[in-house]
């Protein structure tokens, strides 16, 4: 999978390598699909055929029609699609210009929503997490009622947390939103490919991205159900419900290559994730004592079953997030890049300054503790011989990052 066997990649929450599979179908139809999608003659039929397919069999993983599938640029457009238009759509009189959002979340909504604040009157209100980064149905539930169903646009909460790891109670937080009549989505992009979202999202809308698969980068899909109508972020051909623009075939048949991927192999992957996990887990509490895992408590693999079709695993079996005390993350990042590891931070560097986390923020770390934050992402490629490099160049390089102390933190 990854063909640099120098160096040894973690970061798979950011993005993964493409499948060779789904390289193959991708370069193929990019080769044999002829004519847009929305034209009359033959080839455009023949790619219509095609992208219908794809869009079939991506419905059928996440257990929806086709017509709840709209094709995006990626999950940011998804999320951008869902969020502005339920509200435009639900608050075109002023009555519901209210949002609720869980803390936390990916700044793809994040920003939407502020946007919305500043830009549209809209007003928000953050759901606080636990200090696993759980929202508590009870939690929504009550900001429901102070608030009023009536007056509330969308609900918004991110199903796995992209840093963290931790996995939300999806089905109470779909009867509560059903309950009240409130459309309700999930931000799934970093829950594709962790476990089954067939049978666990049931009437939420929800958004993806196919590069977190090893699919296509720009692709993605907002699952829309047919009661609703969000108004467009584009405008200018009605191809898809909600949303204009020529449709790209050859992306959407590698993404749907990708899907039926990750169908076919679950079991396995989830197993041998669980593998993994468990065991970075084990040697790195072994190793640091100053190294505590953030999120939920993984679950092993033997305990989790999907029967009954709504359970979830508490994390994501591909995600571990520590952090580390008095190590700055960043630090830990670029002394593992120089052993040929490639991990990611929970604080990003700005003009040498460096953010906390909001993650770690919403979770209640102080900024001294947050700032250590390092998150270690896999798949089920990932080899002995990438855990071995990982765990090899962990102590030399939490030693140094120590030495190196804390940089100034900018709270903001």
């Amino acid at each position: 999978m990854f063909t640099n066997r120098e160096r040894s990649y973690f970061d798979y929450g950011a993005t993964a390598p493409m499948r060779a599979e789904v390289l193959d179908a991708y370069v193929r139809a990019l080769r044999e699909t002829v004519g847009n999608p929305a034209s009359q003659h033959s080839d455009g039929q023949n790619s219509r055929d095609l992208l219908e397919l794809a869009r079939e069999t991506i419905a059928r993983s996440f257990g929806v029609t086709p017509a709840e599938i709209v094709f995006t640029a990626g999950g940011t457009e998804a999320i951008n699609l869902a969020l502005k238009g339920f509200y435009w759509q639900r608050n075109s009189a002023g009555e519901r210009p209210i949002i609720l959002v869980a803390e936390g979340e990916h700044h793809a909504t994040v920003d939407t929503v502020e946007w919305l604040a500043t830009s549209q009157g809209a007003e928000l209100v953050w759901l606080p997490l636990d200090a696993a980064g759980v929202l508590h149905p009870e939690v929504l539930e009550r900001a429901i009622l102070e608030h009023e169903a009536a007056k509330i646009a969308v609900i918004t909460v991110v199903l796995v947390n992209n840093e963290i790891g931790t996995v939300q109670p999806a089905q109470q937080l779909q009867n509560i939103a059903d309950k009240h009549g409130i459309p309700l989505h999930f931000d799934a992009v970093a829950a594709l490919g962790q476990f089954p979202l067939k049978n666990v999202l049931k009437t939420a809308c929800f958004s993806v991205s196919a590069h977190k698969i090893g699919g296509p980068v720009a692709c993605g899909a907002l699952v829309l159900r047919r009661k609703y109508t969000p108004v467009p972020l584009l405008h200018g051909g009605t191809q898809q419900r909600s949303r204009s623009g020529t449709q790209d075939a050859p992306a959407a048949i590698a993404f749907a290559k990708a899907i039926e991927i990750v169908d076919r192999d679950m079991c396995n992957s989830q197993k041998r994730m669980s593998q993994i996990q468990q065991l970075i887990l084990q040697r790195i509490r072994k190793l640091d004592s100053g190294a505590v895992l953030r999120g939920s408590e993984p679950v092993l693999w033997r305990d989790y079953t999907v029967d009954g079709c709504a359970q979830l695993p508490a994390r994501a079996f591909g995600n571990l997030h520590f952090t580390f005390a008095g190590c700055q993350g960043d630090s830990l990042l670029f002394l593992l890049d120089q052993h040929g590891v490639s991990v990611s931070t929970g604080s990003a560097c700005t003009a040498g300054v460096v953010a906390i986390s909001h993650v770690c923020k919403a979770i209640g770390l102080p900024d001294e503790v947050a700032i250590g934050a390092l998150r270690i992402t896999f798949s089920a490629d990932t080899s002995d011989a990438d855990v071995l490099r990982l765990l090899r160049a962990l102590p030399d390089s939490i030693a140094a990052a120590r030495r190196a102390g804390l940089s100034s933190i900018e709270t903001k």
